[in-house]
């Protein structure tokens, strides 16, 4: 069977949840998808609040504060100029730390998902192997 074929097949058991492993994976990306629309959503509202009346300020709509803040999680950047307040500066750090949280939380995520379904692929093997 071709990798690709093999992977669309691990993809498709992880949104049905065929497997225990699957599940764990599945719940774990949920999890943190959810977590991050709603961080988005909190860090846009604030950072317009903190930012709307700084002078030079490109944040100047709630629309614009999402979008800043979306640019941050996503660890993409903008030609929004960075935060002029403090508060907005200390928001944009943690924007940061929580997007290299969330990305290193997937890499092992993944990792453990990859090493149980080696394991499990080994122990059905052996079995038949038996």
């Amino acid at each position: 069977m071709g990798l690709l074929a093999r992977a669309g097949r691990e993809i498709l058991a992880v949104a049905r949840a065929e497997t225990t492993t699957h599940r764990h994976l599945r719940e774990r990306i949920v999890a943190l998808f959810a977590l991050s629309v709603v961080v988005n959503v909190v860090c846009g509202v604030l950072i317009f609040l903190f930012e709307r009346h700084a002078p030079r300020t490109d944040i100047k709509t709630i629309g614009s504060g999402l979008f800043f803040s979306s640019a941050q999680l996503l660890s993409v950047s903008s030609s929004m100029t960075n935060p002029l307040t403090a508060a907005g500066r200390i928001l944009d750090v943690g924007m940061e730390a929580y997007a290299i949280t969330v990305v290193a939380a997937l890499a092992g995520s993944f990792g453990a998902f990859f090493h149980r379904r080696s394991s499990e692929r080994e122990r059905a093997e052996g079995g038949a192997a038996r």
